[in-house]
C-alpha cells in the first residue's frame, strides 16, 4: 500500500527494487527529472546482509546464462531507495520510483 502527503515538509518515501540497475534509474529520476537533491537520497540493501538486489542486470548479469561465475552478484534481497522529501512533493517521487520499477512504496 503507498501512503504519502502531497507536500509533507519533514518526510522520507522508501522503495524496494529487484536489481541494482533499477535503484539506480530511479536515482537518476529524481535527480535529473525532479530536481531533488543527490544528498536526500540513500541506497542500501533491504536487509541486514549485502545484496545487489533479487534479479541481477547490467554489469551484475553474465553475458552467457549457461556459465556460472565465482564474481556472481549476491542476490540476498532488494535493494531499498529512500529519499527525504524536504517540502517536495512526494507524488512526483512516487512517480520516479514507480517508472523505474520500484514496489513496496512507503512513507515514513
Amino acid at each position: 500500500m503507498t501512503r504519502h502527503a502531497a507536500n509533507d515538509s519533514h518526510s522520507r518515501l522508501t522503495a524496494c527494487f529487484a536489481s541494482r540497475g533499477d535503484a539506480e534509474r530511479a536515482v537518476e529520476h529524481l535527480v535529473q527529472e525532479h530536481g531533488l537533491a543527490r544528498d536526500a537520497i540513500s541506497v542500501a540493501a533491504a536487509r541486514q546482509a549485502n545484496s545487489a538486489g533479487t534479479t541481477a542486470s547490467g554489469a551484475d548479469a553474465s553475458a552467457n546464462p549457461d556459465e556460472g561465475s565465482a564474481l556472481e552478484p549476491a542476490l540476498g534481497g532488494p535493494i531499498e531507495v529512500s529519499v527525504e522529501l524536504k517540502g517536495a512533493d512526494g507524488t512526483r517521487a512516487e512517480k520516479a520510483f514507480r517508472s523505474a520499477g520500484a514496489t513496496d512504496i512507503r512513507q515514513g
